[in-house]
């Protein structure tokens, strides 16, 4: 590891290590055996290094993300202030969520639930970041250091391909998918959770 990576790697433990433990309802997302090649594309779509740069196929699709980035940009402004960040964390959910084809509402919904929008949140279970993504994939499919995960793009990006292979597992159930995701498959509690506030962001 080179010493940049080092220092970069403390810094961000040393944050994390102050952020406030979040008791919502992040769970222990279950370490589970993978297939050679499913651990290959999900290894894959996490180490894409393309940037969050939206693209659109047509103006009016411009349009709308212009719009949807202001509206929801108005609407997450309590839970962050700075207008610069908050911009920056939505368009980069956008796009991570559309490039592993989820819709953003949810995306943002997982991320209400599991961390309540804080970046360095850090559970009992050891569940880091937005979207609360367990150390062990960044052993499965990343580059084994898991303080990555409190980086904003690489915690989305991890948290949307988790999600996306779980409901590829689950044959597009959003119900279990989300169960599996918080590590509590077949029951209601957290799906009823997430899709409550899914109904906040459409």
């Amino acid at each position: 590891m080179s010493a940049a990576a080092g220092l970069r790697r403390r810094s961000l433990l040393a944050l994390a290590a102050w952020a406030p433990l979040v008791q919502l309802r992040a769970g222990a997302q279950l370490e589970e055996p993978l297939a050679d090649s499913v651990r290959s594309a999900l290894s894959a779509a996490v180490h894409n290094s393309a940037p969050p740069v939206p693209e659109f196929s047509d103006p009016s699709a411009r349009v709308h993300y212009q719009a949807w980035l202001a509206d929801t940009g108005k609407r997450l402004a309590s839970r962050m202030p700075e207008a610069s960040v908050r911009e920056e964390f939505l368009a980069t959910l956008w796009y991570e969520a559309k490039r592993a084809g989820l819709d953003a509402a949810l995306v943002l919904a997982v991320v209400q639930v599991e961390s309540a929008f804080r970046k360095f949140a850090l559970s009992r279970v050891g569940a880091r970041g937005f979207m609360q993504v367990m150390p062990f994939w960044a052993r499965l499919i990343g580059d084994g250091d898991p303080g990555v995960l409190f980086h904003t793009q690489a915690n989305l990006r991890f948290g949307c391909v988790i999600l996306r292979h779980y409901l590829d597992r689950e044959s597009g159930d959003l119900f279990m998918a989300l169960g599996r995701y918080n590590g509590s498959r077949g029951q209601p509690q957290y799906p009823d959770a997430v899709l409550a506030a899914r109904s906040g962001w459409d």
